[in-house]
């Protein structure tokens, strides 16, 4: 398989969606690819910032991750977006950084790129379907190639069974409340699998 290009992006103020993807990293690597590891930068700090325990042990696990930049976007083969809900929908940071990729997608450099999603949200109906569905209208628009991962592994049962994309549910204390095992194995999987679309896509 050709050597592919992926960027794994997303934002996080708990850690859900920053361990997520660096499982999503994981797998990537396992499957050989290319892999930068992105966060979204904040619009504006939560107001707890500097005084939640958790939030803050994110901000120094993580303050070494770059931001991701538009160069990272063109950069990329395949990304995987990893957003948490709010409200039902991608937190405003996530949208935001699709709003800014105008340029890149007037100048068709979005087509064909292969994308797929993982959210989290603090139910297990609090929205995570609704912010995959969000984030592939987006990628409709960009012209890219949405590699959901349906139900091609046993392992997506395990985490939820969600087929747009792995899932968690967590605490507001930002502890995951499913199996981190399966989903540990879904965000692999997932990996995996966008990247092998990819992979095909590269060749045509």
């Amino acid at each position: 398989m050709l050597r592919v290009k992926l960027a794994v992006i997303y934002y996080s103020t708990t850690g859900t969606n920053y361990q997520m993807a660096k499982w999503a990293e994981e797998g990537a690597q396992e499957f050989g690819a290319e892999v930068r590891l992105l966060k979204v930068p904040h619009i504006q700090p939560p107001h707890d910032i500097d005084t939640d325990p958790v939030k803050m042990a994110l901000e120094e696990e993580s303050k070494d991750v770059p931001e991701v930049t538009l160069e990272d976007i063109d950069w990329a083969d395949a990304i995987i977006f990893s957003t948490p809900a709010r409200f039902g929908v991608m937190v405003a940071p996530m949208k935001n950084l699709l709003e800014t990729t105008g340029g890149l997608w007037a100048e068709g450099k979005l087509v064909n790129k292969v994308v797929s999603g993982m959210s989290s949200a603090q139910n297990p109906h609090g929205g995570q379907e609704a912010v995959l569905l969000s984030l592939y209208t987006s990628m409709y628009h960009w012209g890219a190639i949405v590699a959901a991962p349906g139900y091609t592994d046993p392992v997506i049962f395990g985490s939820g069974g969600n087929p747009y994309g792995t899932t968690a549910t967590v605490s507001p204390e930002g502890e995951m409340l499913d199996d981190k095992d399966s989903i540990r194995s879904s965000a692999i999987h997932q990996a995996k699998r966008t990247l092998t679309i990819a992979s095909a896509i590269k060749t045509l």
